[in-house]
């Protein structure tokens, strides 16, 4: 476990109303519980980009969307909220909520979408008040892909229709699948009760782990547990990209796609948002189409690619993300994104690689990969994790 860390102040993750100064301008978050997002929210979003930013839409690492370079904060913000994205007040930047974006179309032991929706909407409504912008709730539909990107809690679906509940690699019981979301806010109120200047639960020290355990235990009393340690990354390496032709269990197809250095064009997100199908953003930042028809599919194919959505599955795209970079971050030593496009060009990829201006690493994935980190004099270090 991460060892206790001592904090100097409140986060400043960003939303959608609270913004971050960088140096290319205003910068919003906009949370996507479960990536979970309506064509129509994403057309406003592109619509947003165009008029008030930089024309562009970030995907982050936790399923996410950012907009940069913001002239008019407030306008956009409005816009944004006014298409249900986001949240006045507090209660905003902490609708951090990773679920499986293939559950309930493509394996797994069923969908995800009643917890992830119950969740938000408690949290709108001002539960778990006290959290940091960092904490993070996950709903793995039981293949292990969300318990890998380490939340600070997750429900976990068992095939016999329960859910296991996991407290930072600690089981600590299992609770009926309806009773999950308020499992998650439970074990959530229990930490901003205890937490200090932490912002996520691995940060307490030892002491403080064990009574936030305790505590949930005696709280919710979620069926027989002994309290072991879950090693989540154990045999959880990456999973593959998903990306390329997906069929559904249903008969009908998923299209998923990555948009190079995570950084959508506005106008390509007005197509995307032309389907008129269901979209997931992943914490690796992939782009889903759902629910197509195989006709559907082939011409979204056929128009999207030639626009730079990259939907083959061995391209070295899946095996690279890379973090803002400069001009935008004042932190970084050079520009990481035209970096990572240069290094494409002339060398082969064989491995999951993260790119980063500065050690702050910002984006990193959970599970082993290669950290690229630029240094002062702008060369890169290579850093196995």
């Amino acid at each position: 476990m991460t060892a206790a860390r001592a904090r100097n102040g409140p986060d400043s993750c960003p939303g959608v109303l609270r913004t971050h100064g960088a140096l290319d301008g205003e910068l919003a978050r906009i949370r996507l519980p479960g990536g979970r997002l309506c064509a129509d929210q994403l057309a406003v979003a592109a619509q947003v980009a165009e008029e008030w930013g930089d024309g562009h839409i970030e995907l982050t690492s936790r399923g996410n969307l950012q907009l940069r370079g913001l002239t008019d904060s407030d306008a956009a913000g409005q816009a944004l909220l006014a298409a249900g994205l986001g949240s006045p007040g507090a209660a905003d930047t902490v609708r951090n909520i990773v679920a499986s974006p293939l559950a309930g179309r493509i394996g797994g032991h069923g969908g995800v979408d009643e917890t992830v929706t119950e969740l938000d909407k408690k949290l709108r409504g001002g539960a778990a008040q006290g959290l940091s912008g960092r904490f993070l709730f996950g709903v793995d539909d039981g293949r292990g892909d969300i318990l890998a990107h380490r939340p600070d809690v997750v429900s976990r679906w068992r095939p016999d229709g329960g859910a296991d509940l996991i407290v930072a690699d600690h089981t600590v019981g299992t609770v009926a699948r309806p009773d999950a979301a308020a499992a998650l806010l439970t074990v959530a109120e229990a930490f901003a009760d205890v937490r200090g200047s932490a912002w996520r639960i691995r940060e307490l020290d030892e002491p403080a782990r064990t009574a936030l355990l305790v505590g949930v235990v005696e709280r919710l009393d979620p069926g027989e547990s002994d309290g072991a340690p879950c090693d989540i990354t154990d045999g959880l390496a990456d999973t593959p990209a998903l990306v390329g032709w997906l069929p559904q269990d249903d008969g009908a197809v998923m299209l998923g796609a990555l948009t190079p250095a995570g950084r959508l064009p506005a106008r390509t997100a007005e197509f995307l948002a032309a389907v008129n199908a269901p979209i997931l953003v992943t914490a690796r930042r992939e782009i889903l189409l759902a629910d197509l028809s195989a006709p559907v599919a082939d011409t979204v194919l056929r128009v999207l690619a030639p626009m730079g959505l990259v939907f083959d599955a061995d391209s070295p795209w899946t095996l690279l993300s890379c973090c803002a970079g400069a001009p935008g971050c004042a932190k970084s030593h050079t520009d990481v994104r035209a970096d990572v496009a240069a290094h494409l060009a002339i060398h082969p990829v064989e491995q999951r690689e993260h790119w980063v201006g500065c050690s702050r690493g910002c984006g990193s994935p959970t599970t082993a990969h290669i950290r690229v980190q630029a240094q002062p004099d702008g060369t890169y270090l290579r850093m196995p994790t």
